[in-house]
């Protein structure tokens, strides 16, 4: 009689735990397949990718859209502040470019390096300290326009390391870097090999193997920036 009450009281119990167990999961899945989670880096890179492209398309629609409206507009001082807008759209990286340049690519150290004895795993990854260094060797020494993985650098673009990966505009990317710069082909030899970053790159080429190759192009196509440019911190002189 005892263990008969006992199993009367123990069924609705664990029927009662496993209810709540199904809820939790239900939960953190979010409608999702929690054993199809995706953990390998580099999908998760390429899916991320595609998200932002997405909502860059999007984005690029809204604008369009803002573009026609505002195109209705016959106000004489609205005209006024759009020409002026446009003046400065591309110095400010809002037009295409197109033009001979240089193209830049940087890479990892091979795999079998990590087997070499009492060598810092860092020292044979690109860091974004090398890339700007590259990228500010480039400007300094008269580029038009650069490209990042195919994204157009302005003067408000932050390059970010994340674990081995680069973060650029939010969108994370595994190496090798591609670095595009249209403009004078010998003025931006010349500022490369000046830099003194690019100079320390080099000697790590040498010693650890980390990527690099520089190559003239005589027909590049560097895309608009195709976010909203923020200054957070400036302030107009005076």
């Amino acid at each position: 009689m005892k263990l008969t009450r006992a199993w009367g009281w123990a069924v609705p119990a664990v029927a009662a735990i496993a209810g709540i167990l199904f809820a939790a999961s239900a939960f953190t899945a979010d409608g999702t397949d929690l054993r199809s989670t995706t953990t390998d880096l580099g999908t998760l890179v390429a899916e991320r990718s595609e998200e932002v492209a997405d909502l860059r398309a999007d984005m690029r629609e809204l604008r369009d859209d803002k573009a026609d409206l505002e195109a209705e507009v016959q106000d004489a001082e609205v005209r006024d502040a759009r020409a002026v807008v446009a003046r400065l759209e591309d110095p400010a990286g809002m037009e295409p470019v197109s033009g001979s340049g240089l193209v830049v690519t940087l890479d990892d150290a091979p795999r079998e390096r990590l087997d070499d004895p009492g060598v810092d795993p860092n020292l044979l990854v690109v860091h974004q300290q090398d890339l700007q260094g590259f990228v500010n060797a480039l400007w300094a020494s008269g580029a038009h326009a650069i490209s990042l993985q195919g994204q157009r650098l302005i003067s408000t673009t932050g390059i970010k390391c994340v674990g081995n990966t680069v973060v650029l505009e939010g969108v994370p990317y595994s190496p090798p870097y591609r670095i595009e710069a249209v403009g004078d082909i010998a003025a931006m030899h010349a500022g490369l090999q000046e830099s003194r970053s690019v100079q320390i790159y080099n000697e790590y080429v040498d010693q650890f193997g980390l990527g690099l190759s520089v190559e003239e192009d005589e027909s590049l196509d560097i895309s608009a920036y195709d976010g909203t440019p923020q200054l957070q911190w400036a302030e107009p002189i005076g």
